[in-house]
């Protein structure tokens, strides 16, 4: 039997799941602890936006293929359209805070033109973030002023200070993102050196006149990460962006087919996976400051 999958396109239909109360009809702040209702399995397709703070360990989440189980003081976001699975442990109550609101809510506002920017709303819930005690706190004083706002009678200025409130809490969220980044460098490096290889073993092999020119997504792929974090790991770790990194990569590669043999340059471009060589003449000329055949009859 097809497991059914509640479509979660209100913060109200969260709320009823667990028998919470409903301030606003497009923001929340829960507390699991106060549900009245305990689903012990259940699938959501969001259309919300939503941010969790697991306090104690108590269930697990599937999103994606990967499971992840819930550790102590661990931050999992969810964007509209990600489809999530949950299974609480029995006989365990929730002990869980967290935020949802609707895209509509932030329509329109700052928040809602710079939403896109925080791009851990797509990491898997494996790659959550592990809050210290004092980011623990941060949170939840952020969650804190919401849930203020939230409960005073609406006038002219709660729109806009709820979402500059929230601003601040994704805001709170991306410098600890960084600090995880920072704190995990080892194992971060470790990804690096195999992104390289990964590198060197296409543009080795038949893939670019296959496959055409390789994506960050095929990347994380490779190293079981999602584009998102794989990219704002790479970016954090070596200042430059996956796809900066890829080009570079491309562009090697370029140049030393230019300078160790004489095949003209559209035949270079196919080689690499370039769909028309124009697109690897202006991709050089714009990294090399030269076009290939520039480059060609200088350094050659």
């Amino acid at each position: 039997m097809k497991e059914e999958v509640i479509e979660l396109d209100s913060v109200e239909k969260y709320n009823q799941l667990f028998g919470l109360e409903t301030l606003h009809p497009m923001v929340s702040v829960v507390d699991l602890s106060k549900a009245t209702r305990w689903p012990q399995e259940f699938k959501v397709n969001y259309g919300v936006y939503a941010l969790f703070l697991k306090e104690i360990c108590c269930g697990d989440i599937t999103y994606g293929r990967q499971p992840y189980d819930y550790q102590e003081g661990t931050i999992v976001c969810f964007a509209p359209g990600q489809v999530a699975s949950f299974r609480m442990k029995e006989g365990t109550l929730p002990q869980c805070h967290g935020l949802l609101f609707h895209p509509d809510f932030i329509r329109g506002t700052q928040l809602g033109r710079d939403i896109k920017h925080y791009s851990f709303f797509s990491y898997e819930t494996r790659e959550a973030l592990h809050v210290s005690e004092d980011e623990r706190r941060t949170v939840m004083d952020c969650l804190q002023k919401i849930d203020t706002e939230l409960r005073r009678p609406a006038d002219k200025h709660s729109r806009r200070l709820i979402t500059a409130n929230i601003g601040l809490l994704l805001d709170y969220c991306m410098r600890f993102y960084e600090r995880q980044f920072t704190t995990r460098e080892a194992s971060n490096k470790d990804v690096i050196v195999r992104f390289e290889q990964l590198l060197d073993e296409y543009f080795d092999s038949p893939a670019p006149q296959e496959e055409g020119l390789p994506t960050v997504k095929y990347f994380a792929e490779k190293v079981f990460l999602s584009p998102n974090y794989f990219g704002d790991m790479i970016s954090k770790q070596t200042g430059r962006t996956a796809s900066e990194y890829i080009q570079g990569k491309v562009i090697e590669k370029a140049k030393e087919l230019l300078l160790s043999t004489t095949k003209p340059m559209s035949e270079i471009a196919y080689s690499l996976g370039f769909q028309y060589p124009q697109h690897m003449s202006r991709m050089f000329k714009r990294l090399v400051g030269h076009t290939p055949n520039e480059y060609r009859s200088l350094c050659g």
